[in-house]
């Protein structure tokens, strides 16, 4: 797999390998994850890959878990609901967490691609993924229980979260928001519904269970897709395919716990699927971006660590990765506070060995600001330490 040529960037953003365009499959090599698949985006599928199409009439009326808020964020009030116990009680489970939150999953149409989203109000905010608007300003959404286009427009989008909000022209009467649950209580085993227009047949839904937490992904660069280095993320077994970006993974509370966003291909097969490995950004992560982007039009606490660097990665005599190179210190930053200078080479961070750009940016993915970290570096060929207090990823 070939990757671009690296360059100086402030952290924690680094390059990623190029992909195709933003509507096909794309690869990269797994970070931070101990399987041995490639990922792609669940991305946007071809607007001419498939006829979307859409239910005629609205699914079966039951009672809500909730009611979205103003801001579209719903708190989790207890621990994840006990699995039902039989067949019969699963099935009737299903249906009714379908009936609750399908009429807030949505597909997103641009030019050239299509992928879904997820109602986050009633004035007509759309919660999606970055990859899925691309460059896009202007969009088509169609509702789960309407065959009529709407109009949407960007409010704004947060690549490095791989985040946007989109808003409906007109929003129709009866729009219904979706709850966001606490991704706090997010459990290994807990069964999941992922809800989406995977490869434009809308209003789909697959099943399966939290596979892990806490994983930290990076996205390919390239074709629309603004490359995140994500941390958090659910993993689940529920399928998730091309067009599934941007749509939901819901609990059996009827509660959003993740974005749909990343699906797993097989590297050795062409691209081809790997079942029951996907990835998505947990409902804290959204719900924090997205209320920025409402209110502001822009993130101004973006939740992510920051060393205070740019670095660039840095190679052995014998062409070897062998850490990143501190190319500039940011002034008053955490990095400059522990003594951090240009030319100083970073190997670890805490129990993290790094040898590359991607794999510092990749580490710090995984800590949040405030966190205290042991670096290890090389200064005029000898190790030190410095104990470090992250800071907080400055934003555009």
């Amino acid at each position: 797999m070939s990757r671009k040529k690296e360059h100086n960037r402030p952290l924690p953003a680094g390059p990623r390998p190029t992909g195709p365009k933003a509507f096909r499959r794309r690869l990269l090599a797994p970070v931070a994850v101990s399987v041995a698949v490639a990922l792609a985006l669940a991305g946007c599928s071809s607007s001419s890959s498939s006829s979307s199409s859409s239910p005629s009439s609205a699914p079966p009326s039951a009672q809500s878990a909730g009611t979205g808020s103003g801001s579209g964020t719903g708190q989790a009030s207890s621990a994840p609901t006990a699995q039902p116990g039989g067949p019969n009680q699963l099935q009737d489970a299903y249906q009714r967490v379908i009936a609750n939150v399908l009429p807030s999953v949505v597909q997103i149409t641009t030019g050239e691609s299509l992928g879904s989203g997820i109602v986050y109000d009633d004035k007509g905010d759309i919660v999606t993924n970055a990859h899925v608007v691309g460059t896009a300003t202007t969009f088509t959404v169609t509702l789960a229980n309407s065959s009529t286009p709407l109009d949407a427009s960007l409010v704004a989008s947060y690549p490095d979260s791989d985040l946007a909000v989109i808003r409906l022209g007109s929003p129709p009467g009866g729009l219904k928001p979706a709850v966001f649950g606490d991704s706090g209580k997010v459990q290994l085993g807990q069964i999941t519904l992922a809800m989406g227009s995977p490869l434009g047949l809308s209003s789909s839904v697959t099943q399966g269970i939290v596979s892990a937490t806490g994983r930290t992904v990076s996205e390919p660069q390239g074709g629309g897709s603004p490359g995140a280095t994500i941390g958090n993320m659910v993993q689940t077994s529920a399928a998730i395919n091309p067009g599934n970006s941007g749509g939901a993974l819901v609990n059996l509370d009827s509660q959003v716990i993740g974005i749909n966003t990343l699906a797993a291909t097989e590297p050795q097969s062409n691209g081809a699927a790997a079942p029951g490995i996907g990835f998505a950004i947990p409902a804290s992560t959204i719900t924090s971006i997205a209320d920025q982007l409402i209110k502001q039009g822009k993130v101004t606490n973006s939740g992510r660590a920051a060393l205070g660097v740019v670095a660039r990665s840095s190679f052995n005599q014998q062409f070897q990765p062998a850490g990143a190179v501190v190319v500039s210190v940011t002034p008053g930053g955490a990095a400059a506070a522990a003594g951090l200078q240009a030319g100083d080479v970073i190997t670890k961070l805490g129990d993290t060995p790094i040898d590359s750009l991607n794999a510092l940016t990749t580490a710090l993915a995984s800590l949040t600001p405030g966190s205290k970290v042991t670096v290890t570096y090389t200064r005029d060929g000898n190790s030190r330490t410095a104990d470090v207090t992250l800071g907080t990823l400055a934003t555009p």
